[in-house]
């Protein structure tokens, strides 16, 4: 009998999923904070939760652990705790490989090399990282079925070959990504929230309404325990195509013309807000109020952490109190609700938008929520200004003329103009400059008077 077959649970009890955290505590509170996905990198992991364990083939773990946190304001994916409130920290997906003899080439893939319990003298790497075990791991995603609590699914319409040779992917932040044969893409949520994660259900209801512009899940897993919850999408890999950050960096550096691109992305995105909204529920407009004292409430907090937002407070203030008067702008649908140039590949001569998950850190049950579609506008458009604003000289007047194409585009698919809704706009540009000062005070210091700057105009003038 292996080592690793000690691990597997016996069971329903707890005994059995806490043995191996006897092996993996120590090496896993040292490595978690090290990963670009990890969210909680300012606070201390004070204790580690195993909540599910699987062995997926022989030497690769599948794990869902709970990290929790000092000091912190409560994840939004925590284990409920009795009462019903969650505990601080996140719940985080892991592929473990265990080896007697790793490869010496492990490199950035090495977890460490177990000490106790009943992993000891065992070396502990993650398992997505190592070219063989991506391979399994596709071969599982090819075949429907179940692995513990963990079930595989496909489009049988859509059959995905095997043998394909996998690479990952360096530019994720928040999750892992997994290009197999340059043909399909398999991102892994890291940070997992119970529920139906938004990058599996909506492209695959867009699919539905014939909408183009996104790529089709072909293939998707997910578990049953502790909680149900999305785990991972295979999609059609664009392998010519390229981001629309890149494009415009490019752009700015030869003096090349965006306004065209920027216009048929306009278009692009009232394409894919029309299918949504013809997928999906749509609301009423008219709760702006609700709206204004969210964005106010977040206002705030962020003012609280990052001082050099606090001269402009008032005039931030003033751009949500004008939500309560002005035009309630379109039904309230499904939205992205994280667009920016990062977000949408150009491949020939067409847009497509990717990465539906939303903003990671705000919760599920808002991710997917009916929200006016003015936020993915404003996102974009804050984007435009990102770029214009990557080398001196800066470019604000790039930005306008970008500003000014996309909206265009927009209003000609959409039959609305995004710039004739100007409070509802500046709103939800405030609120996301707002979000962006907070992001870079934490990780990007060197980024942060980008969103200033945009903090300083909107507050000041509010164009």
């Amino acid at each position: 009998m292996t080592k690793t077959a000690y691990l597997r649970p016996s069971g329903s009890g707890r005994a059995g999923l806490t043995r191996p955290m006897a092996s993996l505590d120590g090496l896993l509170r040292a490595w978690l904070p090290r990963q670009r996905w990890f969210a909680g990198k300012d606070r201390p992991v004070t204790d580690l939760r195993l909540l599910s364990l699987t062995e997926l083939f022989p030497g690769c773990l599948h794990l869902l652990v709970h990290a929790g946190h000092a000091g912190g304001h409560g994840g939004h994916a925590g284990v409920p705790a009795p009462g019903g409130t969650p505990p601080p920290g996140d719940i985080y997906q892991l592929f473990l490989g265990i080896q007697e003899h790793p490869s010496p080439r492990l490199g950035r893939a090495l977890v460490g090399r177990a000490q106790d319990g009943p992993l000891a003298g065992l070396t502990v790497y993650d398992a997505l990282l190592d070219p063989r075990s991506a391979q399994l791991l596709l071969e599982r995603l090819r075949q429907p079925g179940s692995a513990g609590p963990l079930r595989f699914e496909t489009d049988p319409a859509q059959p995905v070959p095997a043998g394909l040779v996998p690479r990952v992917l360096d530019a994720e932040q928040s999750n892992s990504s997994l290009v197999y044969g340059d043909e399909f893409i398999l991102k892994v949520f890291r940070r997992i929230q119970p529920g139906v994660n938004p990058d599996l259900e909506v492209p695959v209801a867009l699919a539905g309404q014939g909408c183009e512009r996104v790529p089709a899940p072909v293939a998707w897993f997910r578990t049953t325990r502790p909680q149900p919850a999305t785990l991972g999408v295979l999609q059609p890999f664009l392998r010519d195509a390229s981001d629309g950050w890149e494009l415009a960096l490019h752009a700015l550096a030869t003096g090349m013309d965006f306004t065209v691109h920027a216009r048929e992305l306009g278009r692009a995105t009232a394409d894919v807000h029309l299918a949504l909204a013809a997928a999906f529920p749509t609301g009423a407009p008219g709760e702006n109020g609700r709206t204004a004292a969210a964005m106010a409430e977040r206002l705030d907090a962020a003012a609280h952490s990052v001082p050099a937002l606090r001269p402009f407070v008032p005039g931030l203030r003033g751009a949500f109190s004008a939500l309560t008067t002005c035009d309630p702008g379109p039904p309230a649908q499904r939205i992205h609700g994280d667009l920016h140039l990062g977000q949408v590949l150009r491949a020939g001569r067409e847009w497509f938008v990717i990465d539906f998950e939303g903003e990671p850190s705000r919760p599920l049950a808002e991710r997917r929520s009916a929200q006016s579609p003015v936020r993915d506008i404003a996102g974009m458009l804050r984007s435009f200004d990102y770029a214009a604003r990557q080398r001196r000289p800066w470019r604000p007047e790039w930005a306008r003329r970008c500003r000014e194409a996309f909206c265009g585009g927009y209003a000609a698919r959409a039959g609305w103009d995004p710039r004739k809704k100007h409070g509802l706009l500046r709103a939800y540009e405030t609120d996301r400059a707002v979000y962006e000062v907070i992001y870079e005070a934490r990780h990007r210091p060197d980024w942060l008077p980008v969103p200033m700057a945009a903090i300083e105009r909107l507050a000041v003038r509010g164009d």
